[in-house]
């Protein structure tokens, strides 16, 4: 299968990239490189080519002759989503609905979605499953909602799209990310023998180790049409329907001798427990193969091999708002966040000297 993946440089995409070539399917990745900086480890592995190139800025015939499109390439998680609603707007639901018609238009038979079970919001202890309400309280969120609606809409005998809505992702990625719970808890865990929890630990969250999810767009890819066309599937297990605080005491056993504490209850309402019930049936090969617990002992492993230390835990890249708001702030990026050509960024006179000095 010819398959592109868009965000292939980012946390999921650089487990995922490997994966494909290792099932035989013939990959090509696409990324902007906002976060090309954030690399924490080399893991060995070969991963597809990556174009550098923004989807809004794909053509329609830059995609024939492509089998399917793995779709991660958004603005990921609340907080950055929240950072400028607008923005998050133009790339998360329009950039992305447009991208979709464009593959549809291109001959593109299947299109993986990532979504989000955070588009569930404030559920209480009601098990969500797919047909549950959503409830979307961020941009984020709101985006993922809509571009699920507008996507299902365009089904038809030549278009299948796949709503994958991921649990809260965890676990070790070259290209790291810090900004989800247990990574960020465990991270701290490490370089400052503390876990420090910001609310009071009881909204709930499910996770999904990034292994797990990459094994989920697998089977998306390759289940049968009939199983997968227009469906949503949450993503991850219901063993892994934790509170915040049973998370930091994951990390708290991991990480011992660690001084735990809480912070009050926030303005963040979100929490939610989620049935995994329907990806077990239409796709019976997917089991989650990993535990929080697994997951916080390889990331201790990690931090061991290359002696994480304070500094490099709190670096921009990998951190998501924090990166961007460092290319905003040298004005690498536009207001669209497109990247700024450097003839821009500087006048062409006053690069001429730094030229003749090479």
């Amino acid at each position: 299968m010819r398959i592109l993946c868009t965000g292939a440089d980012g946390y999921i995409g650089a487990v995922l990239g490997p994966k494909l070539l290792d099932r035989g399917h013939e990959a090509i990745g696409i990324d902007t490189g906002l976060y090309r900086r954030g690399w924490l480890f080399d893991d060995g592995r070969t991963r597809p080519m990556v174009i550098s190139k923004d989807v809004r800025q794909l053509s329609q015939s830059e995609l024939a002759g492509l089998d399917a499109v793995v779709h991660l390439a958004e603005l990921s998680n609340d907080p950055l989503g929240e950072n400028d609603p607008a923005i998050t707007m133009e790339i998360n639901h329009r950039g992305s609905v447009e991208f979709a018609r464009k593959c549809k238009a291109a001959g593109v038979a299947r299109f993986v979605y990532a979504s989000s079970c955070s588009i569930y919001g404030a559920a209480g202890d009601e098990l969500k499953s797919e047909t549950s309400k959503v409830d979307p309280r961020t941009a984020y969120a709101r985006c993922k909602v809509l571009v699920e609606r507008e996507l299902s809409a365009m089904v038809d005998s030549r278009f299948t799209p796949v709503f994958l809505r991921n649990a809260t992702a965890f676990g070790a990625s070259p290209r790291q990310r810090f900004d989800l719970v247990l990574n960020n808890l465990a991270g701290f865990a490490f370089t400052t023998g503390k876990i420090q929890v910001m609310s009071d630990g009881t909204p709930c969250r499910p996770l999904v180790h990034v292994e797990d999810i990459c094994q989920a767009i697998l089977g998306a890819l390759e289940a049968p049409r009939e199983a997968v066309c227009g469906e949503a599937f949450n993503v991850g297990t219901e063993k892994q329907n934790y509170t915040v605080r049973e998370i930091a005491e994951i990390t708290s056993e991991t990480f011992p001798g660690c001084e735990v504490t809480y912070g009050p209850s926030g303005p963040d309402n979100r929490s939610y427990r989620v049935s995994f019930a329907k990806i077990r049936e239409r796709m019976p090969s997917f089991k989650c193969q990993w535990s929080a617990e697994r997951g916080a002992l390889q990331l201790k492993t990690v931090f061991l091999r290359i002696q994480l230390d304070d500094a490099m835990f709190n670096s921009a890249p990998f951190t998501r708002l924090s990166e961007l708001r460092h290319l905003r702030r040298t004005e690498q990026l536009d207001p669209k966040l497109l990247w700024t050509p450097i003839d821009e960024m500087l006048p062409v006179g006053e690069l001429l000297p730094a030229v003749a000095n090479l």
